[in-house]
């Protein structure tokens, strides 16, 4: 996450979608809405712009006010932005000269100027500009006028937000942390530096961390013990935290706070440490001498523990619980959901959940879905994004709640322990990204079937084909592939993904709209040094064809295009020198092998994903370059696995040598191929 304090030192954002506001607290329902932004951004192949404002304007317009109590100081604002992975964090200087601006120079000279937007999302109820002049239909205005959209947070959301931030302060002063802590996503916690105090605490044998606070305006709880957590140095410890003052002692009146930290004994002085509250343990209270509040204490310690040592065994068994997400992506597809879903329901893996994601159906879908599987989650998506765009929205609302995703389609009956290796596969090695089981025919359940076979490779032309599928000639399946290999990209009929990775490295590319998306986001896990391997050990079985016919024209236009997209994106520049006007070559004898079969129209969806793959290539390299930035960031030892790309052409083994299956043309080199 990138953070700006500098309002004048902005980067150009690209295609930013910015929402606007206090954000006290970043609970869960910012959260929510923070998943909103990050849909519309993935949308529109843009980042994402939170904008903030500190000190908080309630600070600067009502100086003498000190009412005010926030849940955040700034340095704690960043930490959980940067933890929810918002990809830029503008704090905004607030002040008198700022909110005096009219409503025509804050749209034009700060919201413009300084961000460019594509989307700004706010609240149907904002106002900004001197008097509170602008609103929600102004921005709309503006927004014609300077070419931005205008996404309206719905009063119902906005009453959820205000509902959320005061269900947090009242469960704070009320000791209820662990609501608090629910509503949050997170413990509260409170940030500052470890004074000298009075040292008592050594003398009884249990010495403390004092901290004290800079930010006057934060919400501190109720006097009493509690169960902690102290962050110190990114290493956590277990604590007992007081809030109060010291009734034992005479003379001592003023407000403490002091960390005993369980098994710890440097000395801190000076140093920041970040207290995470647990559990409300007891009231404050005065003791009759020293030894009363010694043995206290001890008591305090033994019952903190307790609470620490239950809190962490539920977090475990948490864990355990529904680390797979299955996500299946559905437009229009009630038929293949009523005979499909139920093979899937009946999975028996209890670290697994559902999840239909509604591509905006016209059919019912829907009304099927909450009649007959009303246990199964359901997104109902706001419209028809394709493949790619539908998983990046879907997933994006789901983004932090499980480890892998499984993008299965609606047209795959999978078998009754079909999950279980697939995820046991990708846990058994942090450096495989992803995974396909083996993908046989629906219709033919012998042989293997087109989309993905038993696991995809590439050819140094770029043409992709399987292992068990070469161009349009399928393989029986006799147990030729069951060997759990590495290949160079796996199906999006039945794709398996690292869920961390499938955001930090972009998720699919929404412009592809369908076929050819998962070779272009495998290769970009290749390109980081990943692993992308098959799993034979579970097997599915696939209609395919279901959105489009494998020779429908428009399918040809995808799979030409997309290629070439796919190519541009992640093939090395000095190869793409010669590879192109090649391409350009190959393609067209493969247009006039359509022509001459009697498919014109599929020689013209050839010609015309050529135009339209010329007309995207300054594009194609602004994606490049972005990309590029991603994998840097998430390599993974070495970048550029090249396991599963044959030095040969396809092409030639195929049409010229007549090899016609994976066996005969031997991409490994091996001398005692698969029998």
């Amino acid at each position: 996450m990138r953070v700006f304090r500098n309002i004048n030192d902005l980067p150009e954002f690209e295609n930013a979608v910015l929402t606007i506001g206090s954000f006290d607290g970043v609970h869960n329902g910012h959260r929510a809405l923070l998943k909103k932004v990050k849909s519309l951004a993935q949308k529109v192949d843009g980042e994402v712009v939170i904008i903030t404002f500190h000190p908080h304007p309630r600070q600067i317009i009502y100086p003498k006010d000190n009412t005010l109590r926030l849940l955040n100081s700034i340095e704690e604002k960043i930490q959980l932005f940067e933890k929810i992975g918002v990809d830029n964090l503008v704090i905004v200087p607030f002040s008198i000269q700022f909110s005096q601006q009219p409503a025509d120079e804050y749209v034009e000279k700060f919201l413009v100027e300084k961000f460019h937007p594509k989307i700004v999302v706010v609240g149907f109820d904002h106002k900004f500009g001197l008097n509170r002049q602008g609103d929600i239909n102004y921005l709309k205005h503006h927004g014609k006028i300077h070419g931005f959209e205008v996404e309206e947070i719905q009063k119902q959301t906005l009453s959820d937000l205000k509902i959320s931030s005061t269900r947090v302060r009242n469960a704070l002063l009320e000791k209820n942390i662990e609501e608090a802590n629910s509503s949050l996503g997170y413990n509260y916690m409170l940030t500052g530096e470890v004074i000298r105090g009075l040292e008592l605490g050594s003398k009884l044998g249990f010495p403390t961390a004092n901290l004290k606070i800079s930010t006057k305006h934060k919400l501190i709880p109720p006097n009493g013990v509690y169960a902690a957590y102290v962050w110190y140095k990114n290493e956590r410890y277990q604590s007992m935290f007081y809030i109060g003052n010291r009734m034992t002692l005479e003379g001592h009146p003023q407000l403490t706070m002091e960390a005993n930290i369980f098994d710890f004994d440097d000395s801190i002085y000076g140093e920041n440490i970040q207290i995470e509250l647990v559990e409300f343990i007891r009231e404050g209270k005065k003791f009759d001498d020293l030894n009363a509040l010694k043995s206290q204490l001890k008591k305090d310690k033994s019952t903190t523990q307790k609470a620490l040592k239950t809190l962490e065994e539920k977090q475990i068994a948490d864990s355990k619980k529904k680390s797979v997400a299955v996500v299946i992506l559905n437009y229009n597809g009630k038929n293949y959901l009523e005979q499909f879903l139920p093979s899937v329901v009946t999975t028996s893996y209890s670290k697994s959940k559902i999840i239909v994601a509604d591509n905006s159906s016209t059919d019912d879908s829907i009304s099927f879905l909450k009649e007959n599987y009303p246990q199964i989650e359901l997104l109902q998506l706001t419209d028809n994004q394709g493949y790619a765009g539908g998983y990046n929205q879907a997933l994006t609302l789901i983004e932090g709640e499980y480890d892998y995703y499984v993008l299965l389609n609606s047209d795959i009956e999978v078998t009754p322990n079909w999950l279980k290796p697939l995820e046991q596969l990708m846990s058994s090695d942090s450096s495989i990204a992803a995974c396909q089981p083996k993908i046989l025919a629906y219709h033919k359940k012998t042989h293997f079937e087109y989309a993905g076979a038993a696991g995809g490779w590439m050819d140094s032309l770029g043409y992709p084909f399987c292992k068990g599928r070469v161009f349009d000639v399928a393989e029986e399946d006799n147990n030729q592939y069951d060997e759990a290999e590495e290949i160079f990209w796996a199906s999006g009929a039945c794709l398996v993904v690292r869920a961390d990775l499938f955001h930090a490295l972009g998720g699919l590319d929404n412009g592809y709209f369908a076929h050819m998306e998962e070779i272009d986001f495998c290769w970009r896990l290749k390109n980081a040094g990943y692993k992308i391997m098959s799993c034979p050990e579970s097997i599915v079985y696939h209609v395919g064809g279901g959105t489009l016919d494998y020779e429908s024209p428009r399918k040809t236009y995808l799979n030409f295009r997309n290629n070439l997209y796919t190519l541009v994106k992640n093939q090395k520049k000095r190869k793409l020198l010669w590879l192109i006007p090649l391409r350009l070559v190959l393609d067209g004898l493969a247009g006039m092998k359509f022509l001459i079969d009697g498919k014109w129209r599929n020689t013209m969806a050839v010609i015309k994903a050529h135009f339209r793959f010329y007309a995207a290539i300054p594009l194609l390299f602004a994606k490049r370059a972005k990309n590029r930035q991603r994998i840097n960031a998430n390599v993974n030892g070495t970048k550029f696995n090249l396991t599963g790309v044959y030095e040969g052409s396809i092409v030639w083994d195929f049409f010229i040598k007549k090899k016609k299956t994976f066996k005969e043309i031997n991409p490994t080199g091996n001398e005692n191929p698969p029998e």
